[in-house]
């Protein structure tokens, strides 16, 4: 019988190394975001000149999964229809940009956020801007047509959650507020305020974001 208990007993011991003594188990489980160092030190590097805002976290963290509306086809393309999350776009690199009609700089912004995305955009990589106007929702789709804004999907948030989520999770409290998120859905850079975003500093912040030297 002791015998018995003494095998027993080294067998738990065995089974409870492997599980806890070599970083296997779930006590030791890599963090979600542990393999996007890499990126997080490529995009402090490229913060320069027009995104010299961009922050980079000091670690990668898992980017809230936002839902709002994206283009619905019962509607041609055109107004917020369709559920979305974020995690939709899992496996490319998402430059996620809050802004409101009411918002001057965000405005302001937005020709050049639809100049990066013709540059950049495709199966790697995407610009979605949210409009988080709660009002008149007509009238956003209204002044990107009107304003030649022609490469970027119209995303929304009439519900009002987004800008709150974000918010708790970026630290920002105005607009514009933009956070890059790698494939793996890591939050790897915030820029709260403006930026110049086709300018030759801002496509190399993409291109280095996604790895590319050219």
């Amino acid at each position: 019988m002791g015998a018995a208990v003494g095998a027993g007993l080294v067998t738990a011991l065995a089974a409870g190394l492997a599980l806890y003594g070599t970083g296997a188990g779930p006590g030791n489980a890599p963090a979600p975001c542990a393999a996007s160092a890499a990126a997080v030190a490529r995009v402090d590097a490229a913060a320069r000149g027009d995104v010299a805002a961009m922050q980079a976290p000091e670690k990668a963290r898992q980017a809230p999964d936002i839902a709002f509306k994206g283009p619905g086809k019962e509607v041609g393309g055109e107004g917020a229809q369709a559920d979305v999350r974020l995690s939709d776009f899992r496996g490319r690199l998402v430059l996620v940009n809050l802004w409101a009609t009411w918002c001057a700089p965000c405005k302001a912004e937005m020709p050049a956020l639809d100049r990066l995305e013709a540059a950049l955009g495709g199966k790697d990589f995407a610009v979605v801007a949210i409009n988080l106007d709660t009002r008149n929702l007509d009238k956003p789709p209204v002044w990107m047509r009107d304003n030649g804004i022609a490469r970027l999907a119209y995303y929304a948030d009439p519900g009002g959650r987004v800008l709150p989520a974000v918010q708790r999770d970026t630290g920002s409290p105005g607009l514009p507020t933009t956070l890059l998120v790698d494939p793996a859905g890591c939050t790897i850079g915030v820029m709260k305020g403006p930026a110049e975003w086709s300018s030759p500093d801002g496509l190399a912040l993409i291109r280095a974001a996604l790895g590319r030297t050219s």
